[in-house]
């Protein structure tokens, strides 16, 4: 005997009770709720012969990008492939299991793959379709969920249970693709079906980022708190979003406050924390803000984790820790590690390659401040820094470093170049960017006057 999902889809279930904790796990997980594992354990502890829902399991452990956790994946794997051949799974559940025994070989892009390939065949599945969102999400392919969600969206409508989730998603997809108004309607709508929706509503807010709207985008997140409070560790970026808004309004203070109160307040070791940290820490440094000594507790953490290589953009922000904390053994084995990885012909060795190891090092010689050879090395990996996965936003800080490095080396025309091109992307100037096109024009100024003076002195002579 066979159950259906919510979606309407057959699963490998028999118990009604397990079936209730997968509907739990998936709209749980729609929502980032914390309680997602604790839905999941439940399901498969009244059936540990269900074959997607470990493979669910292997697929969240690679999604939080934590070295330890790839045997619990390893392991998922195992039992979900010894309980397909018990029990025959439907082309659904094979395909989940496929795609976590790609990854496991070091493709996540081919994961995504094999399951939007499915998603064609079971367009309503919005359990499948968050999935492959998230995991193009992390390999940074912003043109791949926008169209992977429009691929299906004329399949679901209002009655469909998952309709607010799919337009969350779509609003983000269509923020990252630069389709900034509509992807803010697609936002506010969804959070009219689903007001759990987290994703959709930080959507929004990366929308008032992107378009300069700070002191809008604030008033938004700050009005909307219920919409977070049932998160798991995702309740902390949407913090992270806020303080974001403040520091472009200059009131880095109510930027700290939340550092310490909210965005730091469990200090955890998760990739997506650390990156929270060290990105908000970097962006208040680059406004001339004293820190004190909150990068130690940070640096500290990120040490632990400076072998893990799951992730390149996590171990990018493992390394601006670890440089600004002071841990150059810790920061050395992580550059090594990218090293090794660029060798590798996996998605994770070619993402390193091209754009994982000149960033580490440009943020290296950046420490150092040998600006020059940063800006060098920043900018060759500029073009590329998109498949580190994440967000505009998110990716942001590298920006801001580069730019920055291009300022303490003289190269305004080149930092006003990149400037441009930033805010081009983004839609609007905003404070960051205003105040250093600023810059840009005195040193335009200064050289000009050195230029003349050194012309005067020539015709002197």
């Amino acid at each position: 005997m066979r159950l259906s999902d919510q979606f309407g889809y057959d699963l490998t279930l028999s118990d009604q009770d397990a079936l209730a904790a997968w509907n739990a796990t998936v709209l749980a997980f729609l929502a980032h709720g914390k309680t997602t594992p604790e839905h999941l354990e439940r399901c498969l502890s009244l059936s540990p012969d269900f074959a997607l829902g470990h493979a669910a399991r292997g697929l969240f452990c690679l999604l939080l990008g934590r070295k330890e956790l790839l045997g619990t994946s390893q392991e998922c794997l195992a039992i979900a492939k010894t309980s397909a051949q018990h029990t025959p799974v439907t082309e659904r559940e094979q395909a989940f299991i496929d795609a976590l025994d790609t990854w496991m070989q070091g493709f996540p892009s081919r994961s995504a793959d094999i399951l939007d390939a499915m998603l064609v065949r079971a367009p309503e599945d919005a359990f499948l379709m968050k999935v492959i969102h998230a995991i193009r999400f992390v390999l940074g392919d912003a043109v791949g969920m926008r169209q992977s969600i429009e691929r299906v969206f004329s399949a679901y409508d209002e009655k469909h249970p998952a309709y607010g989730y799919l337009l969350g998603c779509r609003a983000f997809s269509l923020e990252e693709t630069g389709d900034y108004r509509l992807a803010e309607a697609s936002g506010r709508k969804g959070l009219e079906f689903a007001r759990d929706d987290a994703w959709g509503l930080h959507a929004v807010a990366h929308v008032h980022d992107m378009t300069g709207r700070s002191e809008e985008g604030a008033g938004w997140l700050e009005n909307h708190p219920d919409g977070w409070a049932h998160c798991n560790n995702f309740g902390y970026h949407v913090w992270w979003h806020l303080a974001l808004m403040y520091l472009d309004q200059g009131e880095a203070d109510k930027a700290l406050a939340l550092y310490d109160a909210d965005i730091r307040k469990d200090k955890t070791d998760d990739y997506r924390d650390i990156s929270n940290a060290a990105s908000l820490l970097v962006r208040l440094e680059l406004e001339g803000v004293d820190v004190g000594a909150r990068w130690e507790e940070i640096a500290q953490l990120s040490d632990k984790r400076a072998e893990d290589g799951c992730n390149v953009f996590a171990d990018l922000h493992y390394l601006l820790a670890l440089l600004n904390g002071g841990r150059r053994m810790g920061s050395d084995r992580l550059l090594n590690g990218l090293k090794e990885r660029a060798q590798s012909e996996t998605d994770i060795g070619r993402i390193s390659a091209e754009a994982g190891l000149p960033t580490g090092l440009g943020l290296e010689q950046y420490r150092k401040g040998n600006y020059a050879s940063a800006f060098s090395l920043l900018t060759s990996a500029r073009d590329n820094l998109h498949t580190i996965g994440g967000s505009h936003a998110q990716r942001d800080v590298f920006e801001r470093i580069t730019i920055d490095a291009g300022l303490r080396a003289g190269f305004s025309s080149e930092a006003e170049t990149l400037i441009k091109s930033r805010s081009s992307k983004r839609g609007a100037l905003d404070r960051f960017a205003e105040q250093r096109l600023e810059i840009c024009g005195k040193m335009r100024r200064a050289e000009q006057v050195m230029e003349d003076e050194n012309l005067r002195a020539a015709n002197s002579v």
